[in-house]
């Protein structure tokens, strides 16, 4: 795979069984491009471990008074640079495809498992570790399979030098053989203690993330509540708590790196004064002596690169682990083969935990006195039942278990728009591209959405789109627009889908009185013939359904009209009036409040 081919049409099916096998898979299913970064790899270090021999035939030939030998070990010596030249770029080139192929393979895995699981996400997962590990940890992964390669080739150039070494001169030789590996072991035993802290590290950091995450999304509401300061002060004793953790653990790997120095070091001056004395002794020649000198010195770049796999691992492994922990996340069944069909299926909505039955091609309003619990029902009645308590019971259209179906088909069936959308940035036009039935147009989905305003808005803040509207770009988040703004347009984006099943989730509560009540009228006429459930608790948009379903503590109580329920349902009219105990005379005029909204 190459950068220019991504991203991949399929990035495969991961190992999440643990953080170590998913590296290891991730590995295996670039095992092409591991193997070119090898090849290219040994040339490099192949290259650079073969400079002793040609200084030393250089060394020898100049003593012997060879000018033959002379020439050939500066042949030697230019093809080893060409050899060293080439292998350098080739090696980086590659390691660092491998390094970004490696970490849009995680990307996309992450991105498909948002698709499928959408808004239960974050109820499994806290929106602060998605954020890290499609960052951070995405980046730590790739680098673990980028050096993996390299460090192979370390350990064949290291494998190569020691034997080469002992039939070159064997009395040096076998002293380097058997030091070099106890050199590339030595640091074995600091790496538990590092490990641990760099976990340490990397949970401090993720709960950093997580706190900052959060305090930015609610930082209007700590603004209002006064509690910025707070939460800031919270965030800068988690700072202090990773950068803490970070000294600790940088503090492992520097004795690490230290000892990878020292340990080579000493081996050196071993070499020197042994080789020293066995040419004293007429045992080898000084081009002898030289070759080896310089091979043990050029031993200490492969040795650098088992230190650095060795990081890879520590500081990748968490990050895989948490990846691989979002990744096994799943819907609550599989596709079974009496319901893998692609198609659609038809009929009433019914969630057979609380018992709500949203009857086929009819507007049913659904009242919660729990705003949590309505968005947990919205949730279930996209096929993501929310939590363990659910029961992992499915919701059935038209006695079809939803969570049974492909996705996609899953996904036609019934779109849920929650209580907090999010518009992604573009211009209008490319906000209402998607994919829907083409029986609504994006004209009529504004109109029936109030969106009146908001064209305005952008048509004067268009520049250089010639005051057309749909040709405004909308900041991320549509940061430039207020709350009722960007709830009208994603009522709109959803209304364009025409999805067989639309459930919304209170879709006008950022929206005054007047415009809610065009809006509802709205969508009563846009939504005739099909099926549309609203989770809300405004009269105004309870009115305009042809069924009323109240949900108490998890149950379906009470079905009918508004104005039905207003009279004859006390709990009803406890969470549509905001009565209170207090105010028993709101109960008694319940049919004067019919009155006024009739008025109204």
């Amino acid at each position: 795979m190459q950068i220019h081919q991504l991203p991949y049409a399929d990035p495969g099916d991961p190992d999440v069984r643990s953080g170590t096998r998913f590296l290891v898979w991730l590995g295996r299913n670039q095992l092409g491009g591991q193997l070119t970064c090898l090849a290219w790899g040994l040339l490099l270090q192949l290259g650079i471990a073969g400079l002793p021999l040609g200084v030393g035939l250089a060394v020898q030939a100049v003593v012997d008074g060879s000018a033959g030998r002379l020439a050939l070990a500066g042949a030697l010596l230019a093809l080893l640079g060409a050899a060293i030249a080439t292998g350098d770029t080739m090696e980086h080139r590659t390691a660092v495809t491998n390094w970004i192929t490696a970490a849009a393979r995680v990307q996309q895995l992450l991105s498909r498992k948002t698709a499928e699981l959408g808004a239960v996400l974050t109820r499994r997962v806290a929106a602060g570790e998605i954020v890290a590990v499609s960052t951070g940890d995405v980046e730590k992964i790739g680098w673990f399979v980028e050096a993996l390669s390299r460090f192979g080739a370390a350990v064949l150039t290291l494998v190569a030098v020691c034997v080469g070494l002992v039939f070159y001169a064997p009395a040096l030789g076998v002293v380097v053989a058997i030091a070099v590996p106890v050199l590339a072991l030595a640091p074995l035993p600091l790496l538990p203690r590092a490990t641990r802290r760099a976990d340490v590290q990397r949970e401090k950091a993720g709960r950093a993330t997580e706190l900052a995450s959060d305090t930015v999304a609610g930082l209007r509401v700590l603004r209002g509540i006064g509690g910025e300061e707070l939460f800031l002060g919270r965030y800068r004793a988690a700072s202090q708590e990773v950068r803490e953790a970070a000294v600790r653990s940088a503090r492992m790997w520097a004795l690490i790196a230290a000892v990878q120095v020292l340990l080579p070091g000493l081996l050196l001056i071993g070499v020197v004064l042994y080789g020293a004395r066995l040419a004293l002794d007429g045992r080898i020649g000084v081009g002898e002596l030289v070759t080896v000198y310089a091979a043990v010195t050029l031993t200490h770049y492969p040795l650098r690169t088992v230190e650095e796999i060795t990081m890879a691992f520590a500081f990748s492994r968490p990050s895989a682990k948490r990846a691989a922990r979002v990744l096994s996340l799943a819907r609550t069944t599989t596709v079974t083969g009496s319901h893998g069909s692609s198609s659609s299926p038809s009929g009433d909505l019914y969630d057979p935990v609380t018992g709500l039955r949203a009857p086929e091609g009819l507007l049913t309003a659904v009242v919660c006195g729990d705003p949590d619990a309505a968005g947990r029902l919205a949730d279930r009645l996209g096929g993501h039942p929310a939590e363990e308590t659910d029961g992992h019971a499915s919701v059935l259209l038209g006695g079809v278990p939803l969570d049974e179906l492909p996705l996609d088909a899953a996904r036609a069936a019934v779109l849920v728009q929650d209580k907090d959308p999010v518009l992604l940035s573009g211009t209008l036009r490319e906000l209402l591209d998607v994919p829907s039935s083409g029986a609504v147009s994006a004209e009529e989905a504004l109109a029936a959405a109030e969106c009146g305003d908001v064209l305005d808005a952008l048509a004067q803040a268009s520049v250089g789109a010639d005051g057309d509207p749909m040709r405004t770009r909308i900041t991320e988040r549509g940061r430039s627009l207020s709350g009722g703004q960007r709830q009208r347009l994603a009522l709109a984006r959803s209304l364009v889908t025409d999805p067989g099943v639309l459930v919304l989730d209170e879709p006008t509560s950022a929206v005054d009185s007047h415009t809610e009540a065009r809006v509802a009228a709205g969508i009563a006429r846009l939504r005739a013939g099909r099926t549309t459930v609203v989770l809300a608790s405004s009269p105004l948009l309870l009115d305009r359904a042809d069924r009323v379903v109240l949900v108490h503590e998890g149950a379906a109580v009470a079905v009918g009209t508004h104005r039905e329920l207003l009279r004859t349902e006390p709990r009803y009219r406890a969470v549509v009036t905001r009565e209170t105990d207090e105010e028993p005379a709101v109960t008694a005029t319940a049919p004067d409040l019919v009155d006024l909204e009739e008025k109204a």
